[in-house]
């Protein structure tokens, strides 16, 4: 007789390899012929809610690996939380206004865009931003993603337009919004104001000059030892194209300054700065005539080095000695803290600058010149007016503001905007509150978006551009006065609702208008309507309310996830519009991730990067899953490394699981749920700790997701699936799962525990593994009411898996301790080419020990692997030698009451029995 052919060996049409680029397109047209998504939602559709709100990605160009990130994080919380029970509604959105959909048009038209109305322009925009919304919808679910891909939220749709012009009709019925010249980030290049979100810094080489300001009158009111001399403040700058703005110089009134004699000239600089000053401008080592009290010096009147103008002298705190000369340049339309001084001494916001970054004709001298070309003239210009102190050519490399489209250096430029006022009504400190009051994840997170309130300036709104929601503003053309009514506003939202933003354009302002409406400083009936766009962070930032405000199953978010980017930028306008109109976040948490890096130079793994492989490759040669099992994987709470290395490691990491999956679907061949399987309260034993251990890891995984821990979550899989049972369990189970009768109570019961294994492990990894574990869930037994998809499936109950018994498993991490010891102690046993069956175990032990051992005696045998296991009382120790008896030529153990090349009794009476 074949006696291997007897043994009940691993059974399955579970394919050892995965082959997943090619097995899941089949999976995804599964799912969406089924309509699964839909019928997980009806499946809960009395179940708490769990509301995770999408934050819209750009409609431009296909996804990258920050995209692939962040979605499968959304999916995995999403998918959890159906475990877990919850009615888990996802709406994915796209953020489809805004600039860089704007260029790329521009570059698609060529020249014909000249000839291009604004809403011909528009209507291409819109036609490319739905272009890729399909692209990318594609892509998101060929990851797997669950979602209500076929209703999106698009900021584009009308509905979503409408709501985007009622929530400013909401802050100008609260008085946020004003309108007035301030400085701005300007981009030249897109031509439009920054918001703070889009601005990114970067290395920056500029000229850096020092140039002297002469006093006017006597030097004695700033010192008696200056009476009879040429004075002048020394100003340092790195941008003298700004120097035709300069209204003021500004001295810091704690910082103490000398004048110190150069020539015939006496040049007064911080003290703290002299030696740096002399140095740069190769003065040797003036000699310091006297020192100067700041106070004296405010409002000193000097002149403009290359302009017939004076430059006021003012105090002002944040002026500093880290830097520069003491003396800092004031140009009230090209700076921030320049525009708040100047305004409260009444400086005008002068910025003879245009929009492309040239010389207006408020300046003749350099009219028409960009301001990169002005800048060498005007340094040539302070050279030969003998007004500079260093040399022609001198730069610094600092840390500069750019654009972070187009990474074009920006200008700090007063310009005429709409701002969200952040002091009004105590929006910075109720919105401070509320980040208080939610909970971040990290926890610093909180800290981050928290500076970033407190100190940020008002929110400007407006851009200069064609391609968004218009504010919906107008002005009379009789006095010039704005109006910006909230009913007003509500009657163009409705206009809009019903046929875009479009009608903005198309229309003229009455047509816009209320019926009757008229000027409320003049009584005109003629208005024109505002040309600025609003802020496309406004429009993504107001989601909440075009979306979810007023759903039942979108309401209240639970939680906002993004990156760690969006603490300036979505999270940040969210929570603005939000505590603004309804007094709270937008959001209970937030759950922010880093960025993809180069798993080589740790730079960012953007679609720029030399060695960048579109992500549609990755999932033709690896599968989706691998791309899943990375985003588990890494820490993403940090950046997070990626390439080959990282995929072929992964790679090993899914094969581990898989085989566990096929080496439990095999040995269940010929177990039928229904039939076979054994009440937990009948499990024994080794069967019974290992039942405890599932329930101990299933919790430690639940609690994992409950963390947002899903790095945990795969360890806690991969060991459970390689450690726990691999490498013990079927190890230590082969014997019976292979040669005890296929009914035998203590086999199926085996069975029974690897059968709930391979559904726990399925379930618990379903939201990481969503391919996978759907393949193990069609080839799993399962019992009448079990759902067709391991994705309509409840986290495992204490009914299916008892509650972990800590006295158990300590009982019986006493026993394979020593098992780890036989083990060693096998070492050389095996080395003479023997097998542990081969072997008699003779353990020695006292007290607790061989109480233990006696408690488990029957157990050790199997537990060991070996043929005999005998106890003897002593000290401790183990010793191995060969086995007494003949070898049973079906199950290779050894025994002393059978015959040579004779099956044992146990597999006799199997053989016998037919079974």
């Amino acid at each position: 007789m074949d006696l291997k052919s007897t043994l009940r060996l691993p059974k399955t049409d579970f394919p050892m390899r995965g082959d997943l680029a090619k097995r899941e397109p089949d999976q995804l047209r599964a799912w969406d012929e089924s309509r699964l998504y839909e019928r997980i939602l009806a499946t809960r559709a009395k179940a708490p809610r769990f509301v995770l709100h999408d934050g819209p990605p750009y409609a431009n160009g296909h996804i990258h690996y920050g995209h692939v990130l962040n979605k499968v994080l959304k999916d995995i919380v999403v998918k959890y939380r159906t475990l877990a029970g919850a009615r888990a509604v996802f709406v994915p959105g796209w953020d489809c206004h805004g600039l860089p959909i704007e260029l790329q048009v521009e570059r698609d038209a060529g020249p014909s865009k000249q000839s291009m109305s604004k809403v011909e322009f528009r209507r291409e925009c819109r036609a490319y931003a739905e272009r890729f919304v399909d692209v990318q919808r594609g892509e998101f679910r060929r990851l797997g993603v669950f979602a209500r891909w076929d209703r999106p939220y698009l900021t584009m749709d009308f509905a979503y337009e409408a709501s985007i012009v009622r929530e400013l009709g909401r802050l100008a019925r609260g008085g946020y919004l004003t309108r007035g010249k301030r400085v701005v980030h300007w981009c030249v290049s897109c031509r439009t104001a920054l918001a703070e979100a889009e601005v990114e810094y970067a290395e920056h080489t500029s000229p850096s000059i020092y140039v002297k300001f002469p006093l006017r009158g006597g030097g004695e009111r700033l010192h008696a030892e200056l009476r009879g001399r040429s004075v002048a403040f020394v100003v340092w700058t790195t941008t003298p194209w700004t120097l035709p703005a300069n209204l003021a110089i500004a001295l810091g009134p704690k910082i103490r300054y000398v004048a110190v004699e150069v020539g015939e000239d006496a040049l007064i600089v911080a003290a703290d700065r002299l030696e740096e000053v002399a140095r740069k401008c190769r003065l040797g080592a003036p000699p310091i005539i006297c020192e100067i009290d700041p106070a004296k010096a405010e409002k000193a009147v000097t002149r403009h080095p290359l302009l017939p103008r004076d430059s006021i002298v003012l105090l002002a705190d944040f002026v500093d000695t880290a830097s520069g000369s003491g003396c800092v340049h004031i140009a009230p339309g090209h700076g921030a803290e320049d525009f708040a001084l100047g305004r409260r001494h009444g400086l005008e916001p002068f910025a003879p600058i245009d929009e492309a970054g040239c010389f207006t004709a408020e300046v003749e001298r350099y009219q028409g010149l960009h301001v990169d070309q002005a800048n060498p003239i005007i340094v040539k210009d302070l050279q030969e007016a003998s007004a500079l102190l260093n040399r022609v050519g001198d730069t610094i490399a600092h840390s500069y503001p750019h654009c972070w489209r187009c990474k074009t250096p920006v200008l700090f430029r007063a310009t005429p905007q709409w701002f969200a006022r952040l002091d009004h009504a105590d929006l910075r400190r109720r919105a401070l509150d509320a980040i208080d009051r939610t909970r971040w994840l990290p926890p610093w997170g909180r800290d981050r978006i928290h500076g970033m309130v407190a100190t940020r300036p008002d929110w400007c709104l407006s851009r200069q551009r064609a391609w968004g929601v218009p504010i919906p503003a107008f002005y009379c053309e009789g006095c010039g006065m704005e109006l910006l009514d909230a009913d007003v506003v509500d009657h163009v939202a409705a206009i809009f609702a019903e046929v875009g933003a479009d009608a903005w354009f198309e229309r003229k302002a009455g047509a816009l208008l209320p019926p009757g409406t008229r000027c409320r400083g003049c009584g005109a009936a003629n208005f024109r309507h505002e040309q600025d766009i609003v802020d496309v962070w406004f429009e993504s930032g107001v989601s909440w309310a075009a979306v979810c405000e007023g759903q039942p199953d979108l309401w209240p978010i639970d939680l906002y996830l993004e990156g760690s980017d969006q603490h300036r930028g979505w999270f940040h306008s969210s929570l603005l519009a939000s505590v603004a109109t309804r007094e709270k976040a937008p959001y209970a948490a937030v759950l922010t991730h880093g960025f993809v890096v180069d798993e080589v130079t740790g730079e960012p793994y953007s679609k720029s990067a030399r060695n960048f492989i579109p992500t549609d490759q990755i999932i033709g040669k690896y599968g989706a899953e691998i791309l899943r099992v990375w985003v588990a994987y890494v820490d993403y709470r940090n950046d997070m490394p990626f390439g080959p290395k990282v995929l072929e490691q992964l790679g090993e990491t899914y094969r581990k699981l898989r085989n566990t999956w096929r080496f439990l679907l095999g040995n269940l061949a010929d177990f039928d749920p229904a039939r076979d399987a054994v009440p937990a309260s009948q499990i024994a034993g080794f069967d019974r700790y290992v039942l405890s251990r599932l329930r101990t890891h299933a919790d430690t995984a639940r609690r994992a997701y409950e963390e947002y821990d899903f790095q945990k979550v795969l360890q806690t899989l991969v060991y459970l699936a390689s450690v726990e049972l691999s490498s013990l369990y079927v190890d230590v189970r082969k014997d019976r799962l292979y040669c005890d009768a296929a009914a035998a109570p203590e086999r199926r019961a085996t069975q029974t525990v690897l059968w709930l294994a391979a559904r726990a492990l399925a379930i618990m990894g379903s939201p990481i593994l969503a391919f996978t574990a759907e393949e193990v869930w069609r080839h799993l037994p399962r019992r009448p009411g079990d759902p067709e998809s391991v994705h309509m499936a409840l986290w495992p109950s204490s009914t299916e898996l008892p509650e972990a018994d800590a006295g158990l498993e300590s009982e019986w991490s006493g026993l394979l301790t020593l098992r780890d010891e036989v083990n060693r102690a096998m070492e050389p046993f095996r080395a003479q080419k023997h097998s542990s069956l081969d072997a008699r175990v003779i353990i020695t032990a006292d007290g607790e020990r061989r109480a233990l051992l006696a408690r488990h005696a029957d157990a050790l045998a199997e537990l060991l692997i070996v043929s005999q296991v005998t106890i003897e009382e002593g000290k401790g120790g183990v010793r191995v030698e060969a086995a007494d008896g003949t070898r049973c030529p079906r199950c290779w153990k050894f025994t002393t009451n059978g015959r040579a090349d004779e099956p044992c009794a146990r597999c006799a009476a199997v053989l016998g029995a037919g079974t």
